[in-house]
């Protein structure tokens, strides 16, 4: 990657257990209430299970980017290829209190740049409604509203849908 991105590198397996920790921190429970980026109002369960997380970093389709202080992971984002043209961004976060420090546009930056070295000619994404918040920080990245919604994975109630982002990506 560029000199921008030099402190953001690739996941490999023997990161697998600092990832989880990073991301049921920023995403669920009384940690996540510490940033402005979670859903612990919104759910309550685990945010990815080990199993999952295993098998994400061992699929050849699937690369999770990472940001370090140190020997601590700090922030995460997993770029997947869809198909030849399409990627999907996911699991972007940062510790509750690095949150706002500009960490996540770097992430961001750093996996739209991955994208593009795949030749990734676009990159969605899938964000629950009622994160308007959220959804509008994507929006003033270029992200826009396909106008698709998706159910989440497992039934709620009250129920949770996503909605589909996507962004074109320039070359390299």
């Amino acid at each position: 990657m560029g000199d921008n991105f030099t402190n953001i590198t690739a996941a490999t397996p023997e990161d697998a257990a600092g990832l989880k920790a990073l991301l049921e921190a920023a995403y669920r429970g009384d940690s996540a209430r510490q940033g402005w980026n979670h859903e612990a109002d919104i759910l309550d369960d685990e945010r990815i299970g080990a199993a999952e997380l295993d098998v994400l970093l061992a699929n050849p389709a699937v690369t999770i980017l990472t940001a370090q202080d140190g020997d601590r992971l700090i922030g995460c984002v997993a770029v997947t290829r869809k198909d030849d043209t399409l990627g999907y961004l996911g699991m972007l976060c940062v510790l509750p209190t690095l949150q706002s420090s500009g960490l996540g546009r770097r992430l961001l930056d750093a996996a739209e740049h991955h994208a593009r070295t795949l030749d990734i000619a676009a990159m969605e994404m899938t964000v629950i409604d009622s994160r308007a918040e959220l959804i509008a920080w994507y929006v003033r990245r270029g992200y826009v509203f396909t106008g698709e919604r998706r159910p989440f994975p497992v039934l709620r109630d009250p129920p949770v849908t996503f909605v589909v982002l996507e962004k074109p990506l320039g070359p390299a």
